[in-house]
């Protein structure tokens, strides 16, 4: 066997997020592999004339492996081409098992993330100093993909951070349920994005209390992504990577600033 499999992160939709590494697998490629409902046809421009052309919305995981087998017989360069980041949500693992036990050759090319592509659209950072220092990635139970144990909503709820909540607008009252059962108040902040960077890009602010109500006047049922958290409205901190006091290999910190941070810190 030879041939080689390319699984191309292609961002939230817009065609000018794919990174450069992305374009190139696609126009390399024999074989083009798509999300049509996920992805703008733009991405196509980049195959090169003559390339098979794909929409895997028609296809099961055997159709494409079946693919996938062709291209090692025949040598042949496929891109697989996923909205968002393959590591997110891809069902990439079962793809790179399947190549592996072809003896093809796989490569992965990650791309633009949807909850990285809302905070920009929203211009907020996720991260605030002294508010919210992590993301939690998830997705509401009782969908297709059983969760494991441990990893409910409500439970990482409690940590009281910044979350990115994936494939759960259908289930819009169970999301604002568990939140709030996990700790977060009723007027938590709450961003609800949907088919963010695609000409009808929609994006709404709205509260843990509001959610389920927001979320049904808008008719919103999948390609929609919620992010929950203090940090979405938080503003009055300020980072000490740029402190005057602070210093690292590039730079000297002021004395003076050094010592009032320092007692800041207590």
């Amino acid at each position: 066997m030879s041939g080689k499999v390319t699984i191309v992160g292609a961002g939230p939709g817009a065609a000018d997020l794919l990174t450069f590494r992305a374009a190139r697998a696609i126009a390399d490629a024999d074989v083009v592999i798509w999300a049509a409902s996920l992805v703008q046809a733009e991405v196509l421009e980049h195959a090169r004339p003559g390339a098979e052309i794909l929409d895997s919305a028609t296809m099961s995981l055997e159709d494409v492996v079946a693919v996938y087998e062709r291209a090692g017989r025949e040598d042949l360069r496929v891109a697989r081409i996923h909205s968002g980041d393959p590591s997110l949500w891809g069902g990439t693992q079962e793809q790179v098992d399947r190549c592996a036990a072809l003896g093809v050759e796989v490569e992965i090319v990650p791309g633009v993330s949807s909850f990285s592509a809302v905070a920009a659209l929203a211009g907020r950072e996720l991260t605030i100093p002294e508010v919210a220092q992590s993301v939690i990635l998830t997705r509401l139970g009782g969908g297709k993909t059983p969760m494991p144990p441990g990893e409910e909503v409500r439970e990482f709820a409690r940590h009281g951070t910044t979350m990115a909540v994936f494939l759960s607008a259908a289930r819009s009252g169970q999301l604002a349920t568990e939140l709030l059962e996990g700790g977060y108040p009723t007027d938590t902040p709450v961003l609800i994005a949907h088919q963010v960077t695609w000409p009808e890009e929609l994006l709404l602010r709205c509260e843990i209390g509001t959610l389920e109500e927001t979320v049904k006047a808008h008719k919103l049922w999948k390609h929609t992504l919620f992010l929950v958290g203090p940090a979405l409205s938080a503003s009055g901190t300020r980072s000490h990577l740029y402190h005057p006091g602070h210093f690292h290999g590039f730079r000297r910190a002021d004395p003076v600033a050094r010592r009032e941070l320092r007692e800041s810190r207590g």
